[in-house]
């Protein structure tokens, strides 16, 4: 059970109906973590807005999907491992690349470089030596592409965070942590 509450469409005020709305036109369904953010309009509404941007970056989706599996195994938040793995199969991940993604890598090379980055900059917290923003740059990625990197190194830990403070309630087919071996 959720060490937060989670704000529905029958306990939100007029603000948090508005954007549980949104989501539920634009996603279909409002995820339980999105319920928690609810609890402040603001923080919900910045979450949302630097998705939207985000998004619309040059870092290409699946490689965007893959660090979000990355980032959810390595902090190991239930929620966003679970979340996410149904996300990446939606937008084209095979399970073996989603595996791979949590165990830090890619079948797909430049990929893997942009994961094994991503990690680091977690591990490191940000402190990355020249060699690995060299064999970031190596693998083609541009200066604009390595700091949407290090952008989704933030959101990806803002919503780990989120998930594992507040034990949301997971709404997506669960995940063994464990990866085998």
């Amino acid at each position: 059970m959720s060490r937060i509450k989670m704000i529905d469409r029958t306990t939100a005020d007029a603000e948090q109906a508005e954007l549980l709305d949104a989501i539920q036109a634009q996603l279909g369904m409002v995820p339980n973590f999105l319920k928690v953010f609810a609890n402040s309009p603001v923080a919900l509404r910045s979450f949302l807005g630097l998705c939207g941007v985000a998004n619309g970056g040059a870092l290409d989706h699946l490689t965007r999907e893959r660090i979000a599996l990355a980032l959810a195994q390595q902090n190991g938040c239930d929620y966003c491992v679970a979340a996410h793995t149904a996300i990446g199969r939606k937008t084209g991940l095979s399970p073996e690349e989603v595996l791979a993604a949590r165990a830090g890598t890619s079948e797909d090379a430049q990929a893997a470089v942009a994961v094994r980055f991503a990690r680091s900059l977690m591990e490191k917290t940000g402190a990355i030596g020249a060699l690995e923003l060299a064999e970031v740059r190596g693998a083609g990625y541009s200066d604009a592409e390595i700091v949407e990197i290090i952008m989704h190194v933030g959101l990806n830990f803002l919503t780990n965070v989120l998930g594992k403070s507040s034990q949301v309630d997971i709404d997506f087919p669960k995940v063994d942590l464990k990866l085998a071996a």
